[in-house]
């Protein structure tokens, strides 16, 4: 369609032309986009055609998962035995876009465990037991975005590599969804110790439909669908520029800012913490050796934690159960069961989860509006 160029241009977002195209206005758009890719990636500190713009952490997940998979039976071509006796290792804690694609895997015939958890962590000695020479992918995320839980990705990644030291044969790869990291935690691949990695602009700005896996070239990788060579032609279709700068811009702020709010935050989550504590009998925290310290997740058994969360969304909180691409489950936390093995804490969880722009003084007064919260239900209950 032909456009005088002053009514093409976009004053807000700064270029609206296709970055697939050879006039100016796609050149700029490709300028926009080739310079959020050199932003992320020396931050994430790979080099710059790993990163991989994708619409979300959803499909980064499901490209890292499947398409490695798929391309593994793809490279063990005519060897029928070396295409079906395959063995995929995952974290059933994970997001569900980890945990149901695993589950379309299991349907093609491949092998799949979840990975063992001991006291919130990897148990790496049974890890180790449970790696064969079958195995082609390990998936987990880096923060357990429900609960907070920081994950031993890199001891992982060690046993990975010292159980593969002298063979000839392709080593597992490790995948880490690290979507709920760039707050608190650093987010070069270099420091999960991963192959591949997934981060999402939601979780770190306003923006939503962007997001990157990062996988270098020599990794094999299958797309999930065709449609145009973009995106080393692992995401087809026309890639959003605007989406992917914003995503740069908030994601090295993140990580700028990520020590200073560490250290906030953690001092608000034990404030938050001592004022429910004090207000409420028969509060579970969930919570490892290593956490985040801007989620924390509650268990209230006995109690309608759904209905919790409406009251508090009538005095101005958002806050959630768990998961909310898993709202609609009947069978509460799959996160909080698969750490706890505890059913009832499953089923009366409550995650609270706050960014830099929350102060302290807010997460007082939150505090003291869900003790309130819990009194009335409690109140209600015993009549």
């Amino acid at each position: 369609m032909l456009w005088k160029r002053r009514h093409y241009l976009d004053v807000a977002a700064g270029v609206a032309g296709n970055p697939s195209s050879p006039h100016e206005e796609g050149r700029r758009a490709k300028a926009m986009l080739e310079d959020a890719r050199t932003i992320l990636a020396r931050r994430i500190e790979v080099q710059t055609d790993d990163i991989i713009f994708t619409s979300g952490a959803t499909e980064s997940n499901a490209l890292a998962i499947l398409g490695t998979v798929h391309a593994r039976r793809l490279l063990a071509g005519a060897d029928a035995a070396g295409r079906n006796n395959m063995h995929v290792l995952y974290l059933p804690t994970a997001h569900a876009s980890v945990v149901e694609n695993v589950g379309l895997l299991a349907q093609e015939g491949v092998s799949i465990e979840a990975l063992p958890i001991r006291e919130y962590r990897v148990d790496i000695a049974a890890l180790a037991a449970m790696i064969r020479p079958e195995t082609v992918l390990i998936t987990m995320d880096a923060v357990c975005g429900e609960t907070g839980v920081v994950w031993n990705t890199r001891e992982v990644a060690e046993v990975v590599k010292r159980l593969h030291a002298g063979r000839t044969t392709p080593r597992p790869l490790l995948h880490i969804d690290a979507s709920q990291a760039p707050w608190t935690e650093k987010i070069t691949r270099d420091h999960f110790g991963a192959d591949l990695l997934t981060f999402d602009a939601s979780k770190v700005s306003t923006v939503r439909g962007c997001g990157v896996l990062v996988a270098h070239r020599t990794i094999p990788l299958v797309p999930l669908y065709r449609g145009g060579g973009q995106e080393r032609g692992l995401h087809p279709g026309t890639e959003a520029p605007e989406l992917a700068h914003h995503f740069a811009r908030a994601l090295s702020l993140a990580a700028s800012g990520r020590d200073a709010f560490r250290t906030s935050a953690a001092q608000a989550r034990r404030e938050l913490i001592a004022v429910i504590m004090q207000g409420v009998e028969g509060v579970y925290i969930q919570e490892g050796r290593a956490q985040v310290p801007n989620i924390l997740n509650l268990s209230l058994p006995g109690r309608d934690t759904d209905y919790l969360v409406a009251l508090l969304n009538e005095e101005g909180y958002a806050i959630a159960t768990r998961s909310a691409c898993e709202t609609d489950s009947e069978d509460g936390s799959r996160a909080v069961f698969a750490l706890t093995g505890d059913r009832e804490r499953a089923l009366a969880t409550l995650r609270i989860s706050w960014g830099p722009a929350v102060r302290a003084r807010e997460l007082q007064a939150f505090g003291r509006a869900l003790v309130s919260a819990i009194t009335f239900i409690d109140s209600n209950r015993q009549r």
